[in-house]
């Protein structure tokens, strides 16, 4: 180093220009080289002359220089109109403690060099010397940060910015010391934070916020970046735990948080899965809930369901079949149009007749006024519609099924009570009282077949039957409204008949057919041209194909009682598919043909009645349930 590259601010050394900045060396060295500093007050010098013996050649500076005037130790230096007066070492002293170097072979180093410099400041050997020391001081400082001895990094530094605070390597260290001091301070509040569960929140006074401070001074801070892996792992394990807790939204939001926390996105995976899968199980338990609640009728608390599984996210397609199934229930019940049901009872073996599922929709109930065979009654015509569908017995009640009831009720009959019923009779050709006729017999009055429908009931045993089928079912089973009758006889068709306008072209019903004859060689004078089903009276349920709607039997073989009170007319009708049904009731509606119908009477808006207690061979019925 050379003697320019040295100034005298605030240092041990200044810069050796000329004899009279060398005078100042010797006065500061000898005072640092003394045990005590002594320094006078400042007092203005005047401008130096550019001339002199002493100055010849120099450059010298035209402003004043302040300087300090030292009591006097020995001899005086300097002369003419600068005059200061600086004391020569005697000796060469030692450094005071604050400004050692921990390594004794360095501290008597730099105290030999000071002493020489002391003496001879522009000594360029010693001056190259020195420079190579403090380096080394400063290189010890910068091992001692990187093995986090502040502390000694400080004292180090201390010597060297004392000696020369101008050496090249001084202020990058000190900036690095002040970064690493920076650095300590906001680890002390990343753990603070940390312990105090201040994790990613708020977000100007939390380990995040600190840690990543951090790293902005030290990139490589493993202590910082340890601490990144520990919020991740924080916020990870807490959107798990909002997602076990079925805080879906919360849970999204804090993992999209936490793969921000770092580049490596292992844990945030990881978690993704572990949540995907605790969504997947929430799905299940919700999609189970659901159908639980759509069987027991619950559609609210269905709904509900459904929208829990709507704010899962990522379950689409497990909604849509969700939500047909769950219109489909509000309609069917759960089931589906066309499906063949049969309910058991709850406390024995028993099952309920066999029922179809009817779709919900709408028809124009009643005839049209041109239609051929019009009755008053049919009309006005009007639209009537389902909302919901309804289930309706597959076949006729049969004779076996009735005789369940009768067995576990002891009910007893109307017929059974008259002690007679209305018959046919074989000989005459015509229907007759005869005794001993009740549900037991058929439509002569011999006894029945289990598979024949059973006749000779009253609307009252009908009605009675059904409300056993609900008590022993729990399943609300009914006589079917007049108008679900029509609807589901018709079969989604307009025509007179659910087949078509005319004589079917094959066995559809057990109805009056041209080519009909009887044991006794009867045929019907009115009948349906060209056609027979080759049974004279009833056949057995469920003899003949079902109608559009899958239901048998429901155009011929017996006529039916169902729910409504007899009006004669439609006027004022419900429009929603429910029984007419009006207090103190004295007819009942009666529909469908019958094995003796004549082709009017067989037509789908053909009506009947009679009253609750009338039972003949004729009437049966089949039963209805709600969904």
């Amino acid at each position: 180093m050379h003697s320019a590259d040295w100034t005298t601010t605030g240092s041990i050394l200044g810069t050796l220009v000329n004899t009279r900045t060398m005078a100042l060396m010797i006065v500061v060295v000898t005072a640092l080289l003394s045990p005590v500093f002594l320094f006078a007050q400042p007092v203005e010098s005047e401008p130096v002359s550019a001339g002199g013996d002493d100055f010849s050649g120099a450059n010298l500076e035209e402003e004043a220089v302040p300087v300090r005037r030292i009591q006097r130790l020995g001899d005086v230096v300097g002369e003419n109109e600068y005059e200061l007066e600086l004391s020569v070492p005697q000796s060469t002293g030692a450094l005071p403690d604050s400004i050692s170097l921990p390594d004794e072979n360095q501290q008597q180093q730099l105290q030999r060099f000071l002493a020489t410099l002391a003496s001879n400041p522009g000594d360029q050997p010693t001056l190259d010397s020195l420079d190579t020391l403090l380096t080394d001081v400063v290189r010890q400082a910068n091992e001692a940060m990187d093995a986090g001895q502040q502390t000694q990094a400080i004292n180090l530094l201390g010597v060297v910015q004392a000696v020369n605070p101008n050496h090249p390597g001084i202020k990058p260290a000190q900036d690095r010391l002040g970064a690493l001091r920076a650095v300590q301070g906001k680890l002390e509040s990343a753990r603070n934070a940390m312990t105090e569960s201040r994790v990613d929140e708020p977000a100007d006074n939390c380990a995040l916020f600190f840690y990543r401070q951090v790293l902005d001074l030290d990139p490589a801070n493993e202590e910082a970046l340890h601490g990144l892996l520990l919020v991740q792992q924080d916020m990870v394990a807490r959107s798990i735990a909002h997602a076990e807790a079925m805080e879906h939204d919360s849970a999204e939001r804090l993992l999209e948080d936490a793969s921000d926390v770092r580049e490596e996105q292992d844990l945030v995976e990881q978690a993704r899965q572990e949540i995907n899968g605790i969504k997947s199980s929430h799905a299940e338990k919700l999609e189970s809930q659901a159908v639980q609640a759509m069987d027991t009728g619950d559609f609210t608390a269905a709904e509900n369901m459904l929208i829990d599984l709507v704010a899962l996210g990522g379950q689409g397609e497990r909604v849509t079949q969700l939500r047909r199934r769950l219109e489909e229930a509000r309609m069917y019940g759960g089931f589906k149009p066309g499906q063949i049901i049969r309910d058991p009872f709850m406390t024995t073996g028993m099952w309920a007749p066999e029922s179809v599922i009817i779709p919900a929709g709408s028809f124009q109930m009643g005839s049209a006024a041109t239609e051929s065979g019009r009755a008053e009654n049919e009309g006005p015509r009007h639209r009537v519609t389902f909302p919901r569908g309804f289930a309706i017995g597959l076949r006729e009640v049969s004779v076996e099924e009735f005789k369940a009831f009768v067995t576990k009720t002891g009910h007893k009959t109307d017929a059974q009570g008259a002690g007679r019923s209305i018959a046919y009779d074989s000989y005459s050709g015509r229907l007759t009282e005869k005794a001993g006729v009740n549900w037991e017999k058929d439509f002569e009055g011999k006894p029945a077949k289990p598979n024949d429908p059973v006749m000779h009931v009253s609307w009252n045993d009908a009605h009675a039957y059904v409300s056993w089928l609900a008590r022993e079912t729990g399943k609300p089973y009914r006589l079917p409204s007049e108008s679900e009758f029509e609807y589901a006889l018709r079969g989604g068709r307009n025509s007179r008949y659910w087949w078509g306008d005319g004589s079917p072209s094959g066995a559809v019903e057990n109805i009056t057919g041209e080519y009909d004859i009887s044991r006794t060689r009867r045929r019907w004078s009115v009948s349906f041209a060209g056609y027979t089903d080759k049974f004279w009276g009833p056949a057995p349920a469920g003899s003949f194909k079902p109608n559009p709607y899958g239901l048998m039997d429901i155009g011929g073989n017996v006529a039916e009682w169902t729910m409504d009170c007899w009006h004669d007319t439609y006027t004022r009708a419900p429009a929603d598919g429910a029984a007419w049904s009006n207090p103190g009731c004295k007819q009942q509606v009666i529909r469908g043909g019958y094995w003796a119908s004549s082709p009017d009477q067989t037509r789908s808006a053909h009506r009947l009645y009679a009253k609750p207690n009338h039972h003949d061979a004729r009437i049966g019925f089949r039963v209805a349930r709600d969904l």
